[in-house]
């Protein structure tokens, strides 16, 4: 087998070694059923098998009440941007709320002010996008049809560690960089989606799950496939879904279940992982800084500088060199980020940490 690297590229993003042997194991033909799993009809029964305990992995990792559906989308979550107010913001005459923590929600909100009005609560701009807020400096409208938020901004580095509380408005989330990495509350969220790319498979898919009540709010006469209702109602099954990709994330939750015990270990090992890569930014006497504040640092993707944009380049050169890919810092902020997704082993992490230690020592002077 070609030799694998540590992939840290915020997505598409590294998968589970396991995942991936047990895929290509079946490619040419799905036990069971002949064929492989790129050439099965989405109405036949082997993949109705496939898409129900993808289903049914989800609910009970997350923990799902059955008053929620669960769907299998495309057009990841840029069309998610749209879809959102297509279906609850327009022609409502009432504003949505829109709490902005970095690049995701500022786009979230550009797109949702084509269908009406958004009121940006919060907006971290005046801090660089270096925090997210705390609950007592949210200005929400008990008017507004829905509160969205982004819970980890993939180039920024920062992530909620609580819950807004919306009241009685729905709270609705981007959560496509940090879904499936620890437990939620879910009777809080009125809607989540998430593309699958991150944490819970390849590109392709995205997972919207919906509460009914909202689902009873969506005005007739949208564009089909942009109408929750009917993708409801149709099972994600109106046209032909990604089926391949919902087959990886049938793998990916069947080994968070079976292999990882489910989200609190997972959860508990992204702390772990986490704390090692900002123990090594902390400790670096100013080498290193890190851009998000400590109290709103993300589990899912550490961002730092360093000296000089020139010592970054070598950085990351240097760590090729170590098998350490993709640390190149978003092409908007630049500097480092290390994406550590699930699927990331701790090892990789380690070897992170080591190669961040002794280019600090071999460079020291430039601090």
């Amino acid at each position: 087998m070609e030799k694998r690297i540590y992939n840290f590229s915020a997505g598409p993003a590294v998968l589970p070694l396991e995942v991936l042997e047990t895929a290509q194991r079946d490619l040419v033909a799905l036990p069971g059923t002949g064929m492989s799993v790129l050439e099965m009809s989405h109405r036949s029964k082997g993949f109705e098998q496939i898409i129900e305990e993808t289903e049914a992995n989800l609910r009970q990792l997350l923990q799902i009440p059955a008053n929620y559906q669960v769907l299998f989308l495309q057009g990841g979550a840029t069309l998610q941007f749209s879809m959102l107010p297509l279906n609850f913001l327009r022609g409502t005459n009432r504003p949505s709320d829109y709490i902005v923590t970095g690049t995701w929600g500022i786009k979230a909100a550009k797109e949702a002010q084509r269908e009406g009005e958004v009121c940006l609560v919060w907006d971290g701009k005046s801090t660089n996008y270096r925090r997210v807020p705390h609950q007592n400096e949210l200005k929400l409208n008990s008017e507004a049809t829905y509160v969205h938020f982004t819970s980890n901004e993939t180039i920024e580095g920062v992530e909620f560690s609580e819950t807004p509380n919306t009241g009685n408005v729905p709270l609705v989330c981007d959560m496509s960089s940090d879904f499936l990495a620890r437990p939620l509350p879910m009777e809080r969220y009125g809607l989540i989606y998430a593309g699958a790319q991150k944490n819970a498979g390849p590109a392709g898919v995205t997972v919207v799950i919906i509460r009914d009540d909202l689902l009873a709010r969506v005005p007739d006469n949208l564009h089909t496939m942009l109408d929750y209702r009917i993708q409801a109602k149709n099972k994600s099954l109106y046209n032909t879904p990604p089926t391949f990709s919902i087959y990886i994330v049938m793998l990916v939750t069947r080994w968070l279940k079976q292999t990882i015990g489910g989200l609190s270990n997972i959860a508990a090992l992204n702390q772990q992982k986490a704390q090692l890569l900002y123990e090594a930014i902390d400790q670096s006497d100013g080498f290193y800084r890190g851009h998000a504040q400590p109290d709103s640092r993300s589990m899912m993707n550490v961002t730092w500088r360093l000296p000089t944009p020139e010592l970054e380049q070598q950085f990351v050169k240097e760590a090729q060199g170590r098998d350490l890919y993709e640390l190149k810092g978003h092409r908007s902020v630049g500097g480092i980020r290390a994406s550590i997704y699930n699927a990331m082993p701790l090892a990789g992490i380690l070897a992170l940490r080591d190669f961040m230690l002794e280019f600090q020592a071999s460079h020291a002077e430039m601090k």
